[in-house]
This record gives C-alpha cells, structure tokens and sequence, in this order.
C-alpha cells in the first residue's frame, strides 16, 4: 500500500523505476528475483520504501539477560528492551534526507546501489523477522511487474495522497484511491 501511494505521489521516480525495468527487460522478459541486481534504481527505491515507511513503530520485545550499562546507563537483568527500529531509519546522522523519499540513499555517485548497515526495517539480530526473505521477494517481484503493465496516477481533482500514516499497533497509510493506466508494450 505504501509503495503505490508513494509511486503515486512521486510520478518522476515511478517514471525512472519503469524506464529501467523497460530498458533492462522490455515487456516480455521475465523478472526473477535473482535479477534485482540488474535493476540499482528500482532495487534502491523498494529499499527506500522500506525505511521511509517502516511497518513496525518498535522491534521484537527483547529482556536484558544479565545487568548491562549503556551510554552510561543501568540496565539491570530482566529489564523488558523495546528497539525503536524509527530512531536508526530516520536518524539525521546517518540519512542525507532522513524524513524525504529519496531514493539516492542507497545508491553512489555512479548509480550503483549500496547496503546501508542502517537500514533495518526487519529488526536485527536473533530475532529478526522471519519472513524477511519472503517479503523482500515477494515486494521485488510484485513491484516489477505491476510497473510493467500499469502506471498509477492521482484521480482527477487530488493534488496528493495522504503520506501521513494511521498509527496502530501497525503503521498503514490513509485509505486511498488512485488509478491504473495499462502501459503499452
């Protein structure tokens, strides 16, 4: 949901990501995961998605197993520790642009794209999300070809969609509506 409200909102990029599927693929090719490495920019901007607009407000409960002091505070043993996933994902001092969409944060000067040790939208460690692999799959392959065969537009009279999340237990956007024009091959 995220993703095609942004896409919506940032026709320029939507534009770019499509341009290069097109270029590397064509219309008839088909796209595997392995081939997210073909694709820097798309792979870049799905990355930025995920940071941007991270699902979870706090990472997996974790209990401290023995007395720890941090920064010079005291964490005593069986201290309950929440991960505040936000405070690396938008951290001024790791991100140029730390609350904008910007695809550059994971690409270098030469359009390569780059990992970000920041960038932990699936938590970190032990208990990192298990279905980290399925999601990065799944997103990488759904995107691709949606971009293939549509391109998505505000509805006639909206200026923007609503980036403001609803805070939940989750993070999700506003509903919304936009449209689908089929592309032509």
């Amino acid at each position: 949901m995220w993703t095609l409200l942004l896409l919506t909102n940032h026709p320029d990029i939507q534009e770019k990501v499509q341009k290069e599927i097109k270029d590397v693929f064509g219309f008839s090719q088909s796209i595997s995961y392995q081939d997210r490495k073909k694709l820097p920019y798309t792979n870049a901007v799905i990355h930025e998605i995920q940071r941007i607009k991270y699902v979870l407000l706090v990472g997996v409960p974790r209990k401290s197993t023995k007395d720890v002091k941090m920064r010079g505070y005291h964490i005593p043993k069986g201290t309950m520790i929440l991960p505040d996933l936000r405070s690396v994902l938008i951290d001024p001092e790791q991100w140029e642009t730390p609350e904008e969409f910007n695809p550059n944060h994971f690409l270098d000067k030469d359009g390569k794209f780059i990992e970000q040790e920041e960038f932990l939208p699936f938590g970190i460690g032990e208990r990192i999300c298990v279905g980290e692999q399925l999601a990065r799959t799944e997103i990488f392959i759904f995107l691709t070809n949606l971009l293939r065969a549509f391109s998505f537009r505000l509805p006639e009279g909206v200026k923007e969609l609503n980036e403001a999340p609803v805070v939940k237990v989750t993070l999700y956007p506003h509903p919304y509506k936009l449209c689908a024009i089929p592309t032509k091959a």
